[in-house]
């Protein structure tokens, strides 16, 4: 894929970019080494200021930002501008709680002395340059989780952002820079994505974090196994969304539509598959299919908008053989399902219902639009539907029976499960997942210390 800004509104290519060659990137790897040595001993209260500084240019840069967002990846500009303010969040969160959460921890005092030991302490150091190869749906939010905490914890980040979204790329360089980090802090690179295996095995750079794809994920995990880097991968989710008898219908149904088709259908805490209960499922399915059947469809840039064109031509075929391949095996199209006439890379809000194993539906993800509806009998069924998937990022249950919520919280195989609401990420909450969508987590405690050396200092008595 080339490195350019290619508007999926209308297939225009606005603006391409050289790939940076071996000459540049070794600059940058001298220089994220060099700045690590400095910026590691700097104190939280320093990086937190820096931080919040660039926390603040955000929210100056908001509107601007958003555009660029929008017109690199289509994501509706509203929903552009609500990602640049978590990222905000996010760095202001991080600003205020790193040091606490990276504070020495002080073993109890019977097993300093059961080790002989006159004191011990635990201590959190950082381990230099991490290398962060993100994705195009979030293109802000994906890097600032990483970032943010990085950054925090005394690392230094080197980015390899998605080819499609160059411009919003080189703005996270630029904001971390005018906020008054250090060149080397933060750094973009440039370049296609048969230049991060070189880069990964560099032994300057001491990890990696990778959001994206399940091929991406193994061919950086391989490598970074092959060098014995310390990596952290979240690599999509096909989440189930399952509603219970007792659930409100009228309110899950909303929330359900939103669940689907936020960022265009391309998240991958998206809710996928819609696992209904039958004493409910017509009644959930009807109010479902209506509330995805009425989305306003359209111009990205536009307020009204709450579905833009997907990312990628690619992308919408993918999405299309999807859909296709359910239609022939029998699902049936309650709504949506068919290419629209005109410029961009647009695909209606589509609802599949019978969907069967033999499907790719039922096995793949599908990044857009697109949602499958699942009948169950009873709880045990509706575990086993939603466990019956090569991933397990989040779910969603909709109940009113604490049994039942206890039920899904110890059966179901996944990093989350959210009751009576939508998954959504937040800085306090760690976010990850299991099976094929990754290992580690970000955000929170647990995410500022994926990327430390936890250290043991033992003294003698």
């Amino acid at each position: 894929m080339p490195i350019a800004t290619v508007n999926p509104a209308n297939g225009e290519t606005i603006k391409t970019y050289e790939a940076m060659g071996t000459e540049e990137i070794e600059r940058r790897l001298q220089l994220a080494e060099a700045t690590f040595r400095t910026y590691r001993e700097s104190g939280f209260a320093d990086r937190a200021r820096l931080l919040d500084r660039a926390a603040d240019l955000l929210d100056e840069d908001r509107d601007d930002i958003a555009r660029v967002l929008t017109t690199e990846m289509g994501k509706p500009v509203a929903q552009a501008r609500a990602e640049a303010a978590k990222c905000a969040k996010a760095m202001r969160w991080y600003a205020a709680n790193a040091e606490r959460l990276l504070a020495d921890e002080e073993p109890a005092e019977a097993d300093v002395a059961d080790s002989g030991a006159s004191r011990a302490v635990v201590r959190y150091r950082p381990l230099g340059p991490v290398l962060a190869v993100m994705p195009w749906n979030f293109p802000l939010w994906q890097v600032v989780r990483f970032a943010a905490p990085a950054l925090m914890a005394g690392n230094v980040g080197l980015l390899k952002h998605a080819s499609n979204v160059p411009q919003t790329a080189l703005y996270l360089e630029d904001l971390f820079h005018r906020a008054g980090f250090a060149e080397g802090c933060f750094q973009t690179l440039l370049v296609g994505s048969a230049a991060v295996d070189d880069i990964l095995r560099d032994e300057r750079v001491k990890a990696a974090t990778l959001t994206g794809s399940e091929p991406a994920g193994r061919a950086v995990a391989s490598a970074a196994g092959e060098m014995v880097k310390k990596t952290v991968l979240e690599l999509g989710g096909s989440d189930p969304f399952i509603v219970m008898p007792s659930a409100d219908l009228d309110r899950a149904a909303r929330v359900a539509v939103t669940a689907r088709v936020q960022n265009n259908g391309q998240s991958c805490i998206a809710a996928k598959r819609f696992i209904v209960h039958t004493d409910v499922y017509d009644a959930f399915a009807e109010r479902f299919t209506e509330g995805m059947r009425a989305l306003r469809v359209g111009d990205p840039l536009a307020e009204e908008t709450e579905v833009g064109p997907l990312a990628s031509e690619r992308g919408r075929a993918d999405l299309e053989e999807l859909v296709d391949d359910a239609r022939r095996f029998g699902a049936t199209v309650l709504c949506g399902g068919e290419r629209p006439e005109g410029d961009g890379w647009y695909y209606p809000p589509t609802v599949l219902a019978g969907i069967t194993r033999e499907m790719r539906v039922h096995r793949e993800e599908t990044f857009g639009p697109v949602a499958t509806l699942y009948r169950a009998g009873d709880l045990d069924e509706a575990v086993l539907i939603a466990n019956d998937s090569p991933f397990g990022l989040s779910s969603n249950v909709w109940t009113r029976e604490e049994s039942e919520v206890d039920r899904f919280v110890r059966d179901l195989e996944a990093g989350g499960v959210y009751v009576n609401g939508m998954t959504a990420s937040h800085p306090a909450f760690p976010f990850g997942g299991v099976k094929r969508s990754g290992y580690g987590r970000e955000l929170s405690g647990h995410g500022i210390r994926e990327f430390c050396n936890i250290t043991t200092v033992w003294h003698g008595a």
